[in-house]
C-alpha cells in the first residue's frame, strides 16, 4: 500500500483549513454581509469572539489575502477591515453551504437515533 500525503488523498483539505477554522467563517461573512468594519464592530457583530482571538484571526485572514486591513493615520487612529476580492471569491462556497443548511434538522434528528441507539442496554462498542 502506498502512502500519500493529506493534501493528495483529499486536494480540498488546505481549502477546509483555511476557510474553515473556529472563526474564519464568521469573521469573513460578517465582512461580506456588512462590508467594511472597525475591530469594535466586528467585535459586537460576533459577540462571542474575544478581542484577543479576533485579532488573531484578522491578521491571519490578512495574510492568507482574504481580508484587506486599512489604517487611518488620524487621531484618534482608526483601522477598518474589509474582505477582498479572492475573500469574495468564497461566496458561492458559503451561498451552497447556506443551501445546505435546511439538511441541519436532518442531521440533529439523525444524532438523536443515533445517541437512543447508543444508550440501549447491551450495547457493545
Amino acid at each position: 500500500m502506498t502512502e500519500t500525503t493529506p493534501e493528495l488523498a483529499c486536494p480540498i483539505a488546505p481549502v477546509v483549513d483555511i476557510v474553515f477554522s473556529r472563526w474564519t467563517t464568521p469573521i469573513l461573512w460578517t465582512l461580506n454581509e456588512f462590508g467594511r468594519q472597525r475591530f469594535v464592530e466586528l467585535e459586537r457583530r460576533i459577540a462571542t469572539i474575544t478581542p484577543k482571538v479576533l485579532t488573531q484571526r484578522l491578521r491571519q485572514l490578512e495574510r492568507d489575502g482574504l481580508v484587506v486591513r486599512t489604517y487611518h493615520a488620524e487621531v484618534p487612529p482608526r483601522v477598518e477591515y474589509e474582505i477582498s476580492e479572492l475573500g469574495r471569491s468564497l461566496g458561492p462556497l458559503f451561498a451552497g453551504l447556506a443551501e445546505w443548511s435546511p439538511n441541519l434538522g436532518r442531521v440533529e434528528a439523525a444524532r438523536a437515533d443515533y445517541d437512543a441507539r447508543e444508550r440501549r442496554p447491551g450495547r457493545a462498542g
